[in-house]
């Protein structure tokens, strides 16, 4: 399927690995043009080798177009950061497409031992980031009649976990609020906002958890991961590049009727009918 976005530009933070460069990869693939955003300026200019090397060898082989892939190596959390991404040399500017946010998650723990700072930080990664991202892009997206948003949240918006208290806060703030502005006016000039919640994907911060489960548990490492794929109905961890190729579809022209949705994608791990 065409998806009808070669040519756009997107930006996609923490693109580096994980989730996020599963994101970009599949926009390039659809020939967007991505600018690349993590903290970490080797992995950020591995990711874009990388991802040129698989669009040249798509476009020799006659099945990609050849789009641009940009980085800017900056703290999106800070204004700063989202700045320097808004006017990168050779990017549009705040002329965006396409906008993927995501941000790492803030710690689990007890919130009896959070301080108002700890809450902050939460806030400022997993719902104000966002925000500041949506609210310096949208009216042009709506201007030209299209843009898609599109957020990397977590399955805890909809099956809250207790020790990631600040997580589940934070992000529940971003969803309401892309709930209310995906249904204002935006809607009817072609932008749409929408959430993807994932659940466990086979990515480094999983690694680490994995780790820590095991030393707590006192099982190996193997047979750690094998305890939680069996706890998932589809048996296994999701792959980044499938979440990538459903965070493409919902930037698609085909997308364009799905706006203020929470797209759960976790191997069918949550029980409920809603």
């Amino acid at each position: 399927m065409d998806l009808g976005i070669a040519g756009k530009w997107a930006l996609v933070c923490g693109a580096s690995k994980g989730l996020g460069f599963g994101c970009a990869q599949a926009l390039v693939r659809e020939g967007v043009q991505v600018l690349l955003n993590a903290r970490g300026a080797d992995g950020l200019q591995q990711a874009a080798e990388q991802l040129r090397a698989q669009a040249q060898a798509g476009a020799a082989a006659g099945g990609w177009a050849l789009p641009q892939v940009l980085t800017v190596a900056a703290d999106i959390t800070t204004a700063e950061g989202r700045a320097a991404a808004l006017s990168a040399p050779g990017g549009p500017g705040a002329a965006l497409d396409i906008v993927v946010t995501n941000a790492g998650g803030p710690p689990p723990g007890d919130f009896r031992t959070w301080g108002r700072q700890a809450w902050l930080d939460a806030l400022d990664a997993n719902m104000l980031t966002p925000i500041e991202l949506i609210r310096a892009t949208v009216d042009g997206m709506a201007e030209r009649g299209y843009g898609r948003i599109v957020n990397i949240t977590s399955s805890a918006v909809k099956a809250p976990i207790d020790i990631l208290g600040l997580s589940n806060g934070a992000r529940s703030g971003l969803t309401g609020f892309v709930a209310g502005l995906a249904r204002s006016p935006l809607a009817a000039r072609g932008v749409t906002l929408n959430n993807l919640l994932p659940g466990r994907f086979d990515t480094d911060r999983l690694a680490a958890t994995l780790h820590a489960a095991a030393a707590r548990t006192g099982l190996s490492l193997q047979d750690e991961r094998a305890a939680q794929q069996a706890r998932i109905p589809a048996g296994r961890f999701g792959r980044p590049q499938e979440f990538g190729a459903l965070c493409a579809f919902l930037c698609s022209l085909q997308a364009g009727y799905i706006t203020g949705q929470n797209l759960l994608v976790d191997g069918g791990a949550y029980p409920g009918s809603f």
